[in-house]
């Protein structure tokens, strides 16, 4: 483990005459010393470099070092300095080849004959040799010199040059451009003065349809085109991955040595290897859908693997129920484990490591109650037992094992630094006691892990090359390092992004568990709910869900809340596609059609699909068109108005595929607000043209009532776009979440529909067939309404 300290106390002697003395100039000076690690970093150089004074060129080199150091290369740092103030390194190409030099070789022996070659120490480059270059490429670049002028990119000239003659100095090239540029074009024009305007893009025309727009769109990104682009390969785990500061001012860089990233190395193959870990305590919802995409999305993308690893352990809240449902969603949600694993599998190495860690000092054996940990942590004191003799923590850890402590009595911590003004390392409890048997490793353990001890460590005995996790973890990464540094074990890269939060909903499984076992919801699977298990059932796809994750993409900028109406915009473009139409009427209206002769069933062809082609049989269903139908109860008005284009006395609209219809007459029932029928009279000739279309379903055969099937419309579960801010967050639940209408009326082609099936239902919206469904009594469920609320411009 790389260690260091001591360089915030030069800061505090360091003026701003030591700084300007560099050759600084006074901005630059006071803002460094407006930067505490940068003041320490400065300090720390001129007293390396063991100069007072110095040239403006060496002052810079010398900032840049204090800024831009590699931290898991300070063992080196002494050297650069050295090859600064003797000029073999003087200017900032030379300096940044050196700077990515020393990355690579982190605190290896350095080689100084490959380091002095990789930037150039002893190369010299006449402006003979530079004038003679910038000759060569302005003749290569004369097209476009004449043709653009003084609004030629000088900058890629010196580039082309630059590449020629990496070491030269970049001023006199430069200079040289500029010099043949105003002999080749001479004095500047009016026209060479006007800064040239900038393109505006494109936006892409109005359209009626989203799909034209997407066409016009600008070409995406490449992180939109390859989300997982942000993440390093396995081989480049050499740098620091945080910096563990400690209250006496001392500083632990964590990193993995050249031999434990060999080591690591060989034993993947270089692959990536990435890992989910649940707890199994509840279901999953759609939070552990973006985990998973980046989870097991990162290992396939790079022809890697990812375990699924259950994180089991608390014995008390973990079920067979879950680890089984776990297990099937994620396969439903597309993924395949490379290996299902349990974190209870490496209870004896975690034991064992423990064990170490006691020996070295760094852990110790404790008898405070949670509170007087609470307060002491608060206080930031020590524990009374902090230092107690190794030997003693060892019996006392032994004995914890074998069950000779009650539960309570004790605790194994970390011995980290109470002082920290990061509680994640105040002494994290590492172990302990709970007489419960475990559900995947039986009765062997009464003392269990936390997941502060276990995590990082199952990661890194588990080889794991990325251990992805939400932004809450990011205040854990010093401890997450400080026990993998402190045993030496291999130390995997971490990255937070942020945890997906959607409006009118709540996703924390304790709030989720609440609403289960108090019975708010009907389980689980309940449809209104954004677990997993309930969208599957409301009639959602994985590949829908994994659209519109990928849609908000994996960067850690953006912990906002996501408005529902964004995810039910990627459900509704999938189904558009695949979901084939039918016909069901909810609240049905009888409507009696006048002139067609008693008994006659005419049958009609219904599209399946909007562009069903003509010479395609199955691509409609058959619809019966009888002397009885029924439409919406709220497709019929009794006072007409422009804007109304439904059903109205003397009005006529069009049924879908059969034909138009003109209201004669109002049956009422005892009630005179009780509208029990209406009677119409048919065009068979088509020749009316209303403006109107109903959908409709009718009796299939005279007498016979048509396929009633039952209906559960669903609406967002809290009123409140963002309840879990709430104190009474129950008290937001929407009353009106859940509407069941059992009496719908259907097409006949429905009656074989089973479960998986979906479907438009026209004017409707999107369903799917129920778990609750049986061949007599079929139950479709709402997945979303036809209309997108998201905004014309589609998902951002």
């Amino acid at each position: 483990m790389g260690t260091g300290g001591g360089e915030g106390d030069k800061s505090a002697a360091l003026p701003l005459e030591a700084l300007l003395a560099l050759g600084l100039d006074q901005r630059t000076a006071e803002n460094a010393l407006v930067n505490s690690k940068v003041t320490a970093n400065l300090a720390a150089v001129i007293a390396e470099a063991g100069i007072s004074g110095c040239d403006k060129s060496v002052g810079n080199l010398l900032y840049t070092v204090a800024t831009k150091y590699p931290t898991n290369a300070l063992v080196h740092r002494p050297v650069l300095i050295d090859y600064i103030v003797s000029t073999k390194i003087k200017n900032p190409a030379q300096l940044d080849a050196a700077l990515s030099f020393l990355t690579n070789t982190g605190p290896d022996s350095l080689d100084t004959g490959k380091f002095e070659e990789a930037c150039g120490v002893g190369v010299v480059v006449s402006i003979e040799e530079i004038k003679s270059t910038v000759n060569e490429v302005l003749k290569h670049n004369m097209e476009a010199i004449l043709e653009q002028r003084y609004h030629i990119n000088v900058g890629n000239l010196c580039g082309q040059v630059r590449k020629r003659h990496p070491w030269g100095d970049a001023k006199a090239t430069k200079d040289e451009i500029d010099k043949k540029l105003a002999e080749i074009l001479g004095p500047k024009t009016d026209a060479d003065n006007v800064k040239p305007v900038k393109k505006k893009k494109e936006k892409p025309a109005k359209v009626e349809e989203k799909k034209a727009a997407v066409v016009t769109a600008a070409l995406p990104s490449e992180e939109e085109l390859n989300p997982y682009s942000i993440f390093p390969q396995p081989e480049e785990n050499f740098k620091v991955h945080t910096e563990i500061f400690y209250s006496n001012g001392n500083i632990w860089r964590a990193h993995n040595t050249k031999e434990i990233l060999e080591k690591h190395l060989k034993s993947t193959g270089g692959k990536v290897m990435t890992r989910f870990p649940p707890e199994p305590n509840g279901y999953l919802h759609i939070g552990h859908a973006k985990a998973m995409f980046i989870d097991f999305g990162l290992a396939k993308e790079r022809n890697g693997h990812c375990y699924l690893r259950f994180d089991d352990t608390n014995p008390e809240a973990e079920k067979k129920e879950y680890i089984d449902h776990i297990q099937e969603i994620v396969h439903w949600m597309g993924w395949e484990p490379y290996k299902v694993t349990y974190t209870s599998d490496y209870f004896q190495a975690l034991y064992e490591h423990a064990v170490e860690l006691i020996r070295k000092g760094l852990a110790y054996v404790d008898h405070q109650t949670a509170e007087e940990i609470k307060e002491y942590r608060e206080k930031k004191m020590n524990s009374p037992w902090r230092d107690r003799p190794i030997e003693e923590s060892l019996k006392l850890f032994e004995d914890m094992r074998r069950g000779l402590i009650a539960e309570g009595a004790a605790t194994l911590r970390m011995k980290q630094d109470m002082q920290n003004d990061n509680k994640n390392m105040s002494d994290l409890i590492a172990y302990r006691i709970k007489f419960t048997p475990h559900p995947h490793a039986g009765d062997k353990w009464c003392i269990y892990p936390s997941y502060d001890y276990a995590h990082c460590m199952v990661d890194s005995l588990e080889n794991i090359t990325h251990s992805l996790c939400t932004l809450e973890f990011d205040i854990r990464r010093p401890s997450y390092y400080w026990l993998l540094v402190a045993l030496g074990l291999y130390q995997p890269y971490v990255w937070e992004y942020s945890r997906l939060n959607i409006s009118n909903t709540v996703m924390s499984k304790r709030k989720l568990n609440r609403l289960v076992t108090e019975k708010w919801v009907d389980g689980w699977d309940d449809p209104r709910l954004l677990t997993l298990a309930g969208l599957r059932r409301r009639g959602v796809s994985s590949t829908a869900i994994n659209s519109f994750i990928r849609g908000i993409g994996i960067t850690r900028s953006d912990n906002s809340l996501i408005r529902v109406d964004r995810l039910e915009y990627h459900i509704r473009e999938e189904l558009n596609k695949t979901a084939s139409r039918a016909m069901v009427v909810l609240n049905p209206l009888k409507v009696v059609i006048t002139n067609l002769e008693d008994g006659k069933v005419i049958d009609l062809d219904g599209k399946m699909w909007p562009d069903a082609p003509a010479d395609d049989a199955s691509s409609y269903y058959k619809v019966p068109f009888s002397k009885i139908v029924y439409i919406e109860k709220t497709d019929f008005r009794l006072k007409d108005s422009k804007d109304y284009y439904g059903l109205a006395p003397g009005k006529s609209a069009l049924l879908r595929y059969a034909f138009p219809i003109k209201c004669t007459e109002v049956v009422y029932g005892d009630n005179p607000d009780e509208i029990i029928e209406i009677r119409a009279e048919y065009d068979p000739s088509k020749t009316t043209k209303p403006k109107g279309v109903l959908h409709w379903v009718a009796q299939p055969a005279p007498g016979v009532e048509p396929l009633k099937v039952e209906v559960r419309l669903f609406e967002k579960l809290f009123l409140s776009e963002n309840p879990a801010e709430l104190e009474d967050w129950l008290g937001d639940l929407n009353p009106n979440s859940k509407d069941v209408i059992k009496g719908a009326y259907a097409v006949p082609s429905l009656a074989t529909a089973v479960l998986g099936d979906k479907f438009q239902f026209e004017r409707l919206g999107y369903f799917a067939v129920d778990t609750d469904s049986t061949p007599e009594s079929i139950v479709f469920n709402r997945t979303v309404t036809l209309r997108d609320s998201y905004g014309k411009a589609g998902p951002k």
